[in-house]
């Protein structure tokens, strides 16, 4: 049972505004990018399981959170069915991130009372996203969308909280366009964890870009 109520989640990633995103099959540099986020500030991280055995290291990792870096939330991204979403789930994933709007998925996260982020494109599938008791929309491909169409959508859905991933940078203007928008939070992978940074083994550096980047969105927000 995940350690978090979906509505525990949602609070932390209003509060933080910024999910980092990572994926990498080595389990121990995975703990090393971990811990380096969490000491720059971060308290989510979604593990976007995209590789072969990619439960496994799901698994060692939120143990290691669990036991190592208190108030470290650990979700998983990239799900796109609702066998995948129960089976880490069940490895304590306290939130599910989909590339796109599944209603199975809704109802297997819904019945455990997980936090569930589905990819959305429209104002349609955001209201069934909605209607289906999604509490935070992923937009997805952001830089698809962009600012413009997160302020359209707020205009007459106040209420709806959104989280575009990708086209999201830690560059101060891009992030004064998406917050001025009106984003709940953003998803940031390869921009904020880079290939660089992973061959560099730069994990100081990355703790420092955290840092940054969460002191940057909260005076944005402020």
């Amino acid at each position: 049972m995940a350690q978090y109520s979906r509505l525990e989640v949602a609070s932390v990633m209003k509060e933080t505004g910024m999910v980092p995103l990572f994926y990498h099959p080595n389990v121990e540099l995975g703990k090393k990018v971990l811990k380096a986020c969490y000491d720059g500030g971060a308290r989510l991280m979604e593990f976007t399981a995209r590789g072969d055995f990619a439960f496994e290291v799901f698994s060692e990792l939120n143990k290691y959170a669990i036991k190592e870096l208190p108030g470290m939330i650990m979700g998983v991204g990239s799900i796109t069915d609702a066998g995948a979403a129960s089976m880490f789930m069940q490895m304590g994933a306290k939130f599910i991130v989909t590339p796109s709007l599944r209603e199975d998925i809704a109802i297997v996260c819904n019945r455990r009372k997980v936090l569930w982020s589905p990819g959305c494109g429209s104002l349609t599938e955001i209201n069934r996203a909605e209607e289906l008791g999604c509490e935070i929309v992923k937009l997805f491909p952001g830089d698809l969308y962009g600012p413009g169409f997160v302020k359209a959508i707020k205009g007459p859905q106040p209420w709806t909280s959104i989280m575009p991933t990708g086209g999201v940078s830690t560059e101060e203007a891009n992030l004064k366009a998406w917050f001025d928008a009106g984003v709940t939070c953003v998803g940031m992978g390869s921009k904020l964890i880079s290939k660089e940074i992973l061959s560099n083994k730069d994990y100081k550096g990355l703790e420092n870009k955290v840092k940054e980047t969460l002191s940057l969105i909260s005076m944005l927000r402020a």
